[in-house]
């Protein structure tokens, strides 16, 4: 215990140097790639991260909103990019990022095993090349890995239908919200493989399990919840039914979610439920209106980047400080709310 105790205490330290050094402030930009997902962190310590590329064609859309935001961050390369799986809405934006935009390093779970579905091959075939054709770095990444991102600490939760089933500190208490959640027969997609992360900075944490399957959280959180609590969650699998149960939404007690959904796409009904009664939460912050969801299930408007009607491709920021305190601002609104440390 004394071992793992000033391990963690080093951990702070070298973070609060790194931080002090450089701002002290950690950058999340959510950038909408129209219900895929490009997440892009940026540390104190010079960093970056990007989770998830966006869709291909549309003239390079997304990969051009993820350089805008890599820019506007005073990026001229992206040290690591992380795909946490293979479909096309992740994986798809690679070949035209890489054209744009330096890529350090690529991290993902390991070989496409949806080896059934033609787009899913597709995109994963397109990423190969890219790999092949530049000079990125590649890592395979396994649960309970740290990923060597300077500034936070970045823990592996989930890859290749792996899970962690070691509680982690803090965690291991019997989870009541198993209860509330309905079995389901295990996903067979690149879904179920996701690679999925805890981001811990400072006294902050943030979790993205990618598109996660309700299947695979309820393996993970019980009967007892490994996590523990978190203080960001990032939406698995775009809001959609597929995800989100209460056994992992209920029991992990995150402050703020972020859904990265479409107007059209993710924004499920009964998740939009799920998050409306979750213990704890503050704010549901959703990169676009919900058609779904309707006038009864969205969040409040100003929680919404892109309001109902045409797309403005309008983010959202997290800044967090290594208090645990963080600011989420909306880009088309200019205003951001304050959550205090805890």
């Amino acid at each position: 215990m004394r071992r793992m105790m000033c391990g963690l205490a080093l951990s702070f330290l070298v973070q609060t140097a790194a931080a002090q050094g450089a701002g002290g402030k950690l950058r999340v930009f959510f950038v909408d790639v129209e219900g895929g997902q490009a997440t892009l962190f940026v540390t104190p310590a010079g960093e970056s991260l990007l989770v998830d590329t966006g869709w291909p064609g549309n003239a390079g859309r997304d990969a051009d909103r993820i350089v805008a935001a890599a820019r506007s961050a005073g990026l001229s390369r992206i040290d690591y990019v992380l795909i946490t799986h293979f479909h096309v809405d992740h994986v798809g934006g690679v070949p035209q990022l890489t054209a744009r935009i330096p890529v350090g390093t690529f991290i993902d779970h390991g070989p496409n095993r949806e080896i059934d579905d033609e787009p899913t091959k597709a995109g994963y075939a397109a990423y190969q090349a890219a790999l092949a054709s530049g000079s990125a770095r590649h890592i395979v990444a396994k649960v309970g890995d740290l990923l060597p991102l300077k500034g936070v600490t970045l823990r592996v939760i989930s890859a290749d239908g792996e899970l962690t089933m070691k509680p982690l500190d803090g965690a291991g208490q019997a989870n009541p919200y198993c209860q509330q959640s309905e079995v389901r027969p295990a996903d067979k997609t690149e879904n179920g493989r996701s690679l999925g992360v805890e981001l811990t900075f400072g006294r902050l944490k943030l979790l993205d399990l990618g598109d996660l399957t309700w299947d695979k959280e309820m393996q993970m959180m019980c009967p007892v919840n490994r996590l523990g609590h978190v203080d960001v969650l990032v939406v698995s699998h775009h809001g959609w039914f597929q995800s989100s149960s209460p056994a992992l939404i209920d029991a992990i007690g995150a402050r703020v979610a972020i859904m990265d959904n479409g107007a059209k796409k993710g924004g499920s009904t009964p998740t939009m439920e799920t998050f409306a009664k979750a213990p704890g939460l503050e704010t549901l912050w959703q990169l676009h209106y919900s058609e779904e969801g309707g006038a009864a299930h969205n969040t409040e408007a100003a929680y919404i980047a892109n309001p109902d009607g045409p797309d403005a491709g309008h983010g959202l920021e997290l800044t967090a400080a290594l208090d645990g305190s963080f600011d989420v601002l909306n880009e088309r609104t200019g205003i951001s709310k304050h959550y205090p440390a805890r």
